[in-house]
Parts: structure tokens; sequence; C-alpha cells
């Protein structure tokens, strides 16, 4: 992927996209990446913006309705990549109550400039698009500036110039992308907002990024909607207001004629970046449909792609190839990450960046102190039903992998019909599968939920009645299907190691947790839940541990 002709050594000159400095060289004889696999962050990670600064990329994803909002990873060499927590952690920053599913944020983009960070997106539920800064990644990140945008529309994305001007691109009331000049410092709008570009004639032109490199102003946009016919165009200018000429090879990146065989698909909405080394990189989402094709329910991902610039000036996405899965390219120097340990015991004195909730939760509904060592929840009004307004008690972490173990040690002792506690696979308020213990008369029982429609909730392979204490509950996750299991607290048997035996208790399909059937734009959480039956003093639920182990 070496870079020739003297419109890429005017790129190498142009240093990184949105103001980052040009990263120190590194020695020749450090390790290099020459593969990867796809997706370079798995799971619900859609929507990814990328931004360089010295030798770390920051990488941010959408977040829709689940609190914190906007996940942040950071990398050395764009494989590996560092969770640093989320960019909105304050309800004043992220006020979700009316976010209904998949509402809530939508797109964010980071950019970074004069010793700021910006992180700019749309919250669709409240208040429209607004930006937050922060002088260090990690946070605390400012109080919203809210964005005065008589249009409406979403996907905002700012870019700095050289001159010192900013301009705020994004959708608008009518089809197309729109540029305006801000005010930086307030937010306000110096010039009103006016379409640049149509884009190439597919629908919904949205998620626009604009560059300047060696001299013009490139247009990045996404057409064709987020699913099957979903690809990436570009175009340039002289200047930001335009006219823009499209390239001659639109799209630069689409799978939307590959067979629904194979295994990427509804590529789009993507970034540049450079890395410090003279070598450019794209970041986009995509989804992996299993079960032969249109099944996808971890979401949309988050992919890489190298980018050559040819002697026209125009971008080749992988040689014009199709994405793979394993990738081979001249890369960067690798720095790979320690192995994310599978169990979190709850030590803590609050949750890790993994957890999300629905919603804004209630802080007294979850605590690691209350039982030190053990994850208390507390039933609220709101249940896993509720499609808007409080929310439920349950924190949940995005399924990453088609193959997984899930498993939690859980104390809960139901005292009235309705007290219900336990593992979800949550993908939307009427689409998840239940593996809980509930009060059922005078017997504890352990059972399997399918919830598949606003009406349909079936318990399946009936409840098991179970004894007092706690009890061990499990989903083996594949690529088609989940399998439920419980078991005991491990015991000793004279004269052997300590064991514990699982007991099935049914399995579900995972499509029926797909995008396909359920809508929307997120991906399969797994979590822990408590609810409570329509009577006072409800049992709380506490979680010794949780285990999260992919497989291979």
């Amino acid at each position: 992927m070496a870079i020739r002709s003297s419109f890429a050594a005017a790129l190498v000159a142009a240093a990184a996209v949105a103001g980052a400095p040009v990263a120190a060289g590194t020695p020749a004889s450090a390790p290099r990446i020459t593969s990867y696999r796809n997706p370079v962050l798995p799971g619900f990670y859609p929507d990814p913006s990328v931004v360089r600064v010295g030798e770390w990329f920051y990488l941010v994803n959408s977040s829709f309705e689940f609190f914190p909002g906007v996940p942040l990873h950071r990398s050395r060499d764009l494989v590996h990549w560092e969770p640093l927590g989320q960019v909105l952690t304050r309800d004043s920053q992220l006020p979700l109550g009316h976010a209904g599913p998949s509402g809530g944020i939508f797109a964010p983009t980071i950019r970074y400039h004069a010793g700021t960070f910006y992180l700019i997106t749309t919250n669709v539920s409240h208040g429209g698009s607004f930006f937050v800064t922060a002088t260090d990644p990690a946070g605390p990140w400012s109080e919203p500036v809210w964005l005065e945008m008589s249009g409406g529309g979403i996907d905002p994305s700012l870019f700095f110039d050289d001159d010192g001007k900013v301009y705020l691109t994004s959708t608008g009331r009518e089809p197309g992308i729109y540029a305006a000049q801000i005010d930086i410092a307030t937010g306000k709008l110096l010039t009103a907002p006016r379409i640049v570009w149509k884009g190439t004639g597919g629908r919904y032109a949205e998620g626009p990024h604009l560059y300047k490199i060696a001299g013009r102003y490139y247009l990045m946009i996404s057409e064709g909607g987020t699913e099957y016919g979903h690809m990436v165009t570009i175009a340039r200018a002289p200047s930001p207001w335009g006219p823009f000429e499209p390239c001659p090879r639109n799209p630069i990146l689409t799978h939307r004629n590959t067979p629904l065989s194979e295994p990427i698909q509804a590529t789009g909405h993507a970034d540049l970046v450079e890395d410090g080394e003279g070598h450019w990189w794209m970041v986009f989402l995509g989804i992996r449909p299993q079960g032969g094709y249109y099944w996808h329910h971890l979401g949309r991902e988050t992919f890489l792609a190298p980018v050559r610039w040819d002697a026209q000036g125009w971008p080749v996405v992988n040689d014009g190839q199709p994405i793979a899965l394993e990738m081979h390219v001249q890369g960067l120097p690798a720095a790979p990450l320690p192995t994310p340990p599978v169990r979190d015991d709850f030590d803590g004195a609050s949750l890790g960046p993994a957890w999300s909730f629905l919603r804004n939760p209630r802080r007294t509904a979850y605590s690691t102190t209350e039982r030190p060592g053990w994850l208390t929840l507390h039933p609220e009004d709101a249940s896993l039903d509720s499609e808007t307004g409080s929310s439920p008690a349950f924190v949940g972490r995005r399924q990453q992998h088609l193959a997984a173990r899930i498993a939690t040690r859980l104390d809960f002792q139901p005292g009235h019909d309705g007290d219900e506690a336990g593992l979800v696979l949550y993908r939307a308020p009427h689409a998840r599968y239940e593996l809980g213990v509930r009060r059922h008369g005078t017997a504890r029982e352990v059972f399997v939920r399918q919830i598949v429609g606003v009406d349909v909730s079936t318990v399946t392979a009936g409840a098991v009645v179970i004894p007092s204490g706690p009890l061990i509950l499990q989903i083996d996750a594949e690529p088609t299907r989940y399998t439920f299991s419980w078991g005991p607290v491990p015991s000793a048997r004279a004269g052997t190691a300590a064991v514990t035996v699982m007991a099935p208790l049914g399995e579900a399909e995972t499509r029926l947790l797909a995008t396909e059937v359920t809508g929307g734009f997120t991906g399969t959480f797994a979590g822990l839940y408590v609810r409570a039956g329509k009577h006072r003093n409800p049992a709380s639920a506490a979680f010794d541990w949780f285990d999260y182990q992919p497989k291979p």
C-alpha cells in the first residue's frame, strides 16, 4: 500500500485529518501487522468516526437509547481497541427519558483541534444536534453546546480549516448534504445551512465528513440506506461550498452487489484517517448475516480497510476489492492489548465501561457496595417491556461474538408471584430472551421465556422447580442458536474436585433477535435484570459475578 506520485507526496505533507499532529517514525524492526481480522470492533458498534492524535487513534460509535452514551475506544494500530469508557456520562449531557427503541444518540463524529477534542452528534429524542469538548478524551467532557439548526438534520460533522474557519456538515430538511460555517466557541451558525452536494442518486445521502487533502476539499458521504444497499461515495471541490465533482468510480465502497452468502454485508458510513506513516485507512460499519443470509443479530459493527490514492487524487479502498473477514495489508506497528478478563467480579466501586443501561437509570437501583463483591439490583416501576420513560432494573453489555459463553451466579429469593430475576438477551422491548428465576405459587422456579412480539411471550420447555440458595444461569451462544442451562453452586464430592453440573433448559434461534425481524439500529445485549410483581416490598437480586467468554 505504499503511496507514490506527486499527489501522494502532497498527501503526506498534508499530515493527519482534522488537525492531528504527525506521529514520530517507528523503528523498522518493530513488529508489523500484515494481517488482521474484521470486524476490528465486533458487536453493536455502528457509525464509526476516528481521529488520530500523536500515536493514538480515537474511535467513537452511536449508542442510541443506551446510557452512558457514545462509546470511546483508543488504539495504536487501528486493529486492537481499548475501551476508554463513554463520552456522555451525565444525565444533563444525555437526557433519554423520551427515547424509544433506536432513539437517542445518532452518528457521532470525533475531531481534534488546537489541544481540544470535539464530539458532535444528535439526540433525536431530545434537543437535536450538539457538541461537547474535552482536553483529555477519557473525560470529563463538557456540557452540551446545542446547535440552532432550523432545518433539523442528523449526522453532524465538524471540519477545521487551516484559515481558522470551522464548517458544519449534516443532513437537513431536504435530501442532500448541507454545509454552514459555525462559531465553535458558541455553536452559533455564522451562515445559513445550504445544500452543497446531493450525492450520486442513492437514497438517504447522509453521514458526511469534510476533509482538506493536498489543497482540495473532499466530501465523503453514505448513500443507499444503512441496509443491504449501503455505499460510500465521495466528491471534491476547490472550496467547502463546492461545486463538488463526484469520483468517477463511485461508490468507492459497497457490498450491495456481492452475493448474500458473502460474510460481510451493508458496508457504509465511513471515516478516513492517516496513520502518520503516509498510509490511509477507512473505518466503516458492516454486518455479518448468519444462517445463510438476511439474519444479523449482533448489530452493525466496525470494520477497517486500507486506502490508497490514485494518480488522479481519488481514494481506492482495499484496491477495489470486497472487504474480507481476513485482511492482508502493509500495516502499522502492532500494539496488541491484554485479553479482557472473562469474569467481572463486581468488586469495584462502580460498574466497568462495558456495562450500559436502558435510558437514564436511577442510581439507587443498582450497587456494587451494598453487598461488597456482588451487584445488587432493586426492582423499578419500569420493565423491559417499557419503550420510553424511566429505566428498568437492567444492566447489559454488548454481545460481541457469534459464539460465546454467558453466565452469572444469582442469589434471589422471590417472595411473591411476579418477582423474577436473571439473565436476558435484549434486542428491543418486544424482542428478547430471558433465563430467570421466579416465584410460582409456593415454589421457586427457573425458566426460559421468549418474547418475540408485542403480545407474544412464551415460557418454553416448561419451568423447573429449584431449591433455595444461589444458582448459576448460563447461555451458550452460537451463530444461529442460543442454549440455556442452569446449575447449582459447585459442590465437592468425596475425593474429587468441585464440579458444577449444568442442566439444559431450552434453545432459541438467534434470527428472532435479528434486525431483519426486530427492526431498529441497535444490537443484542447480554445482561442482568430484576422485576417485581404488583405488590409492596419486592425482592432485590444479587449477582456474584458475570462471565463473558468468547469461543473459537
